[in-house]
């Protein structure tokens, strides 16, 4: 990452291996060989508190590379696992939040991501017998802070902000300190037998599109610049794509690339639909507000539909129009979109 200016990233958004979950020992291992030693000795707190140094490289430069004001957001999960048969949580989200706090970041209000799963035996422990079962982890937090003090400066009556809005209705869902209403990734790819891109998949651990997908919306621009320093199969870049922001992306594993070129191919009609649920959303929304004898007072311009606030008057939606891909740099065109051309 030393090839980006300081200062010149709006917003990061990311995922990073976690720590003391096992898929991902053999990564932390290869940056420090002494962590498998310690792994195989037992010392589970000496062990998590290396895992974490390895990750510390990339936030230093995070710290460096974002913008004063702007916006860090980091998706990450606890892991439970047993060491010398003692079962513990490792609190991942308490290491990270620790060292952006030590280095001048602000924290915000994180979100909890609730990923329920659908096993009929959850528990973990000695089953109805007390006091020996544990709590089962369903969850994930998106840790948001901001760099430095100071909020963001942006032109007060800024087009681009301004259309660059969210609906009320949506910012009432995507505000919530809870997400509920959408799952992990699932592992596979198809439906079918496993290829080589389900195989390459399987460890990459990708959050769902729609997670960077809001966080852009709610907290970049148009035109703003998003990084993943964890790219992995490319999730914040197709997300930033879809949004009409810029992208940097950082993955170790080349063979990802495959997955997301393969996702790029349906991303036109991907990004046209996306616009089109949100549209036939609010619009719906809308109708039940008028239904229930709501005076609705404002009036999108571009869409000629009622809006609650006057905030949302000159939101617009963009598409991709044209795409090019060259080796590891991906151009995209963007058009306004409207649902009837």
């Amino acid at each position: 990452m030393s090839e980006i200016t300081p200062n010149s990233v709006d917003l990061i958004v990311t995922s990073p291996p976690y720590p003391m979950i096992e898929m991902w020992d053999p990564l932390f291992c290869d940056f420090n060989p002494q962590i498998k030693q310690i792994l195989e000795e037992g010392d589970a707190k000496k062990a998590f508190s290396l895992m974490h140094n390895v990750l510390k490289q990339v936030w230093k430069d995070c710290v460096r590379v974002l913008k004063e004001g702007g916006i860090l957001c980091i998706n990450i999960g606890d892991a439970t696992r047993k060491i010398n048969k003692n079962f513990q949580l490792f609190p991942n989200h308490v290491i990270v939040a620790d060292f952006f706090q030590k280095n001048g970041f602000i924290s915000l209000p994180s979100i909890l991501w609730r990923k329920p799963t659908n096993a009929p035996n959850k528990f973990m422990g000695s089953g109805m017998l007390p006091p020996n079962a544990y709590v089962t982890l369903e969850h994930e937090y998106i840790l948001l802070f901001r760099k430095g003090e100071k909020k963001l400066k942006l032109p007060p009556k800024s087009t681009k902000r301004y259309q660059s809005a969210y609906f009320w209705e949506e910012r009432n869902n995507w505000f919530s300190d809870m997400w509920s209403d959408f799952r992990g990734t699932p592992q596979s790819l198809t439906d079918g037998k496993k290829n080589d891109i389900d195989e390459i998949r399987e460890r990459s651990a990708a959050f769902p599109l729609e997670l960077p997908y809001r966080i852009i919306n709610m907290y970049s621009i148009y035109g703003d610049t998003i990084l993943d320093p964890f790219w992995g199969t490319g999730t914040t870049s197709l997300a930033a794509m879809i949004c009409g922001r810029n992208s940097i992306g950082y993955e170790l594993n080349t063979e990802f690339k495959k997955i997301f070129y393969s996702r790029i191919e349906n991303i036109v009609l991907l990004n046209k639909a996306i616009n089109k649920e949100r549209l036939n959303s609010h619009i719906s929304f809308i109708n039940q507000q008028i239904k229930l004898g709501k005076e609705l007072k404002h009036q999108n311009i571009n869409y000629d539909f009622k809006v609650i606030t006057s905030q949302e008057k000159e939101l617009l939606l963009y598409f991709i129009n044209k795409i090019a891909v060259n080796e590891n740099v991906i151009s995209v065109v963007h058009e306004p979109y409207y649902p009837d051309r």
